[in-house]
């Protein structure tokens, strides 16, 4: 059994969530610093490698009109170093909006945090691809 990963990548963070062996449940786990890149790379490995993951999501920014943009280059170049895992690619648009909806309806004030948003988008990438499977 394993489980599978997402992660919400931006320019200062980077958004980690984690499956249930059964893969139905995602849960939030934590949020990386984006920089150093290779320690935020180590941090994001040795996560996967203590939960036995063996599948990674990643949310891609794709621009409204479908196209990618630079953030979507930027996501998969980072994505690319994550060696020994089977990566996958989901749209990840509008989830830091329904993720910011999310935590106001749990009444979590995030303005301070924006790890949590973080998080939670990584959750609801993960949520997604779960659900289609």
């Amino acid at each position: 059994m394993y489980k599978v990963m997402s992660l919400d990548i931006g320019t200062k963070r980077i958004g980690v969530a984690l499956s249930d062996y059964l893969l139905i449940i995602a849960n939030g786990h934590s949020c990386i610093n984006r920089e150093p890149e290779n320690k935020a790379v180590e941090e994001i490995l040795k996560i996967a490698k203590e939960n036995n993951v063996k599948k990674i999501v990643v949310g891609i920014p794709y621009n409204m009109d479908g196209t990618q943009g630079g953030q979507a280059e930027d996501c998969k170049n980072f994505a690319s170093k994550l060696q020994g895992y089977d990566i996958i690619y989901e749209d990840e648009r509008l989830t830091s909006d329904a993720a910011e909806e999310n935590l106001r309806n749990q009444k979590t004030d995030f303005r301070k945090n924006k790890g949590l948003v973080d998080i939670e988008s990584a959750r609801i990438i993960l949520e997604q691809y779960l659900s289609r499977k």
